[in-house]
């Protein structure tokens, strides 16, 4: 058996597959702040037998949590001579540009933790100056009168030749062996001085709350008889393994999220589509990313904290490019200081939660309103609900000051969330040059399906696919998932002055590096498989695109077919190309994805009811245009492949619903998908 569980903000899904491919899901809520309890918490939910498990993958919230709540541990950094205040001087390309009281985010390292070193190398890796160690042993005795716990090591042009950084820390672990130690070519190999060092530095920040993290969950994973081979999910979208895992824990920053991305590409090449937009709401956050030809999105130019007036903090490893806002089930409504409605960012979470969970909410969320115009059946919560006063919450907090309905007020709620979804929908499509309607949205999370179908209209997307298991569906992801390790190094140079012996050798190291450390974790050779790219622009430009290029022995015409590609890309990116501007090479990007054994999906069998038998009731549901129409309900557990019907319709289940609106249609695909035709010419 193979269980993925994934932790987020407000529940920790768990799903399951065994040797015969069924699938089984459960959801328990988190536990902050010891989370592995929530993952024996679903397991035992779940009611599987803990021995039978061969696989188990995880996903978690810890490490961003760790960051953005400030709940790491005292850093220093140790850097080149002269280079102490990088981390302070940042980026000048400031978000807020007008603002003359803007202020800089604040670094995670303060400065008489910021301590510089004799030693440099030049832009080539060529030594100047051999590095001090004797300045070394001084700070690592400093750094321990002042109880630091990690340390960061961060040299200029290390990505080039990491010898300092080694040396340094190879000495730190002689002289303290108990400090967490990062060097800043452990992480990253890109250049970028300062995105570079800050990586390094929030790496360090969270290493000991990862390994007491991962430690933690794996002996209670043991003792509850839970000992199967042990996987932790990436931001890159694959897995690594626990001690990867506790060494380079910011690859972890994006664990959960991504894991849905990845599955709906997965899922997309199963049912024939292969231009997707994933989009999961859960009870925090609204996720959405593009997925192109098949193709997930990756980058590197990734940042926590960022926002229109906060230039974020750069992290500098592979992410999944997906966009985040703050809306979800549990986002609370509220009006601002000037008489407006807004819906999140803040939300009510898992405790006390919606009003509607009866755990002590009193503010107004989305799942309220929802519960309120009827698409929400108060049944499907697992506690008694009390209407009236979910009502009450509406009324006084949102109806009042507008000189509305409960019904009008809660749908102003739902348009609110809506809209602030659809700029986000927007973010990831219209403006990076794509047509919505050459997409189809996959919608999960527990709120995705009661938002999307209406999104996709407002969008142009013409198909909708909620998935089996589409309230858990981030862990059902992480079930199809192998183990990726991207390797990037910074080679700047000229297309036209490569030679290709040197090409040829640089990614030969890259590959070398990847067969070493697979074999560390034991997996055998054929089960590595390679993928190359190359971030490139034209000469002189700042920006760059990532483009795939060619396995294997390069030739003459290997150039020829990159640059033509790169022209393509660039058109697509950026709206023009420049066929006859010189072109260069930036980045080596190599993907190593360590091939696992995967579930093989079948196919739904007919379940011998009638689309008759899987109508729950009839109810009144309150529509934006329409206002209350009769609404048919239906149990998705009852449909069959090949069950039909319109909207306005809802199929529920137990941790979501699907709303239909009128003028849409549903079909149960075999796999047991819901396919929903927008109404979208």
């Amino acid at each position: 058996m193979r269980v993925a569980t994934d932790i987020g903000g407000t529940f920790t899904d768990l799903v399951y597959v065994d040797e015969y491919g069924d699938i089984g899901v459960a959801k328990s809520p988190t536990t902050p702040p010891n989370f592995e309890q929530g993952v024996m918490d679903v397991i035992d939910v779940s009611g599987i037998d803990k021995e039978t498990v061969h696989t188990f993958i995880h996903g978690s919230t810890v490490i961003i949590n760790a960051l953005t709540e400030r709940k790491g541990v005292k850093t220093g950094l140790i850097t080149t001579k002269g280079f102490r205040d990088v981390l302070e001087i940042a980026r000048g390309n400031r978000p807020d540009l007008f603002n003359i009281r803007y202020d800089k985010p604040t670094p995670f390292v303060p400065r008489y933790l910021r301590q510089e070193v004799e030693e440099r190398l030049s832009y080539r890796g060529e030594v100047v100056r051999p590095l001090d160690r004797d300045q070394v042993k001084q700070l690592v005795a400093f750094f321990r009168q002042q109880e630091v716990k990690a340390i960061a090591v961060a040299y200029l042009h290390a990505y080039v030749n990491p010898v300092h950084e080694q040396e340094t820390v190879a000495l730190i672990k002689e002289l303290w062996p108990e400090v967490a130690v990062t060097a800043s070519h452990e992480v990253t190999k890109e250049w970028r001085e300062y995105e570079r060092t800050n990586t390094a530095v929030l790496n360090s920040y969270v290493k000991p709350t990862a390994a007491t993290y991962i430690d933690q969950l794996e002996s209670k994973l043991k003792a509850n008889g839970v000992d199967g081979i042990n996987y932790i999910m990436q931001s890159n979208g694959g897995t690594t393994t626990f001690a990867q895992a506790k060494e380079t824990p910011i690859n972890m920053v994006e664990s959960g999220p991504v894991a849905g991305v990845f599955g709906a590409a997965v899922l997309g090449e199963l049912i024939g589509e292969k231009n997707l937009i994933a989009f999961d709401i859960g009870g925090t956050t609204a996720k959405c990313s593009l997925i192109d030809k098949g193709e997930v999105k990756v980058t590197t130019d990734y940042y926590i904290e960022r926002s229109e007036r906060s230039a974020g903090y750069p992290i500098k490893v592979p992410v999944v490019d997906i966009v985040e806002i703050g809306n979800g089930g549990g986002s609370i409504a509220w009006i601002d200081d000037a008489g407006s409605l807004k819906v999140g960012p803040e939300s009510a979470g898992a405790l006390p939660g919606p009003v509607a969970y009866g755990l002590g909410g009193t503010e107004p969320t989305t799942t309220d309103a929802n519960l309120v115009v009827g698409r929400l059946a108060a049944r499907n919560f697992s506690n008694k609900v009390d209407l009236a006063k979910v009502e009450e919450a509406i009324r006084e907090k949102v109806a009042k000051h507008f000189d509305l309905s409960v019904e009008e007020a809660a749908l102003g709620i739902i348009r609110i969330a809506d809209s602030n979804m659809l700029n986000a929908l927007k973010l990831v499509s219209v403006r990076k040059g794509y047509d919505p309607r050459d997409f189809a949205l996959v919608a999960f999370g527990g709120g995705g399906p009661m938002h999307a179908p209406l999104l996709a209209k407002e969008l142009g997307v013409k198909k909708v696919v909620v998935p089996t298991a589409s309230a858990v569906f981030s862990a059902w992801g992480m079930l199809m998932t192998d183990l990726r390790r991207d390797y990037i190094q910074t080679y700047i140079k000229r297309l036209g002055e490569v030679a290709l012996p040197d090409i040829a050798a640089a990614w030969s190291a890259l590959e070398a590096e990847a067969w070493r450390q697979y074999e560390a974790d034991g997996l055998a050779r054929e089960s590595v498989v390679f993928a190359r790219f190359a971030d490139m622009r034209y000469l002189g430009q700042e920006h760059t695109v990532k483009v795939q290029v060619p396995s294997g022995d390069w030739t003459g015409a290997t150039f020829a077919e990159i640059v033509d590609r790169f022209h393509q890309l660039h058109e697509k990116t950026y709206t023009f190309k420049l066929e006859h501007a010189e072109t260069e090479i930036v980045n080596l990007h190599l993907i190593a994805f360590g091939k696992v054994k995967k579930p093989t999906l079948k196919k739904l069998e007919k379940k011998g009811h009638s689309l008759a038998e899987a109508l729950i009731e009839q109810r009144n549901v309150y529509y934006e245009e329409a206002g209350w129409l009769p609404t048919n309900v239906y149990d998705r557990a009852k449909l069959s492949p090949g069950d039909a019907f319109s909207g306005p319709a809802i199929v529920e289940e137990r941790s979501s619903s699907t709303v239909m609106h009128p003028g849409q249609s549903l079909v149960v695909d075999d796999y047991g998908n819901l396919i929903i035709h927008t109404g979208v010419n």
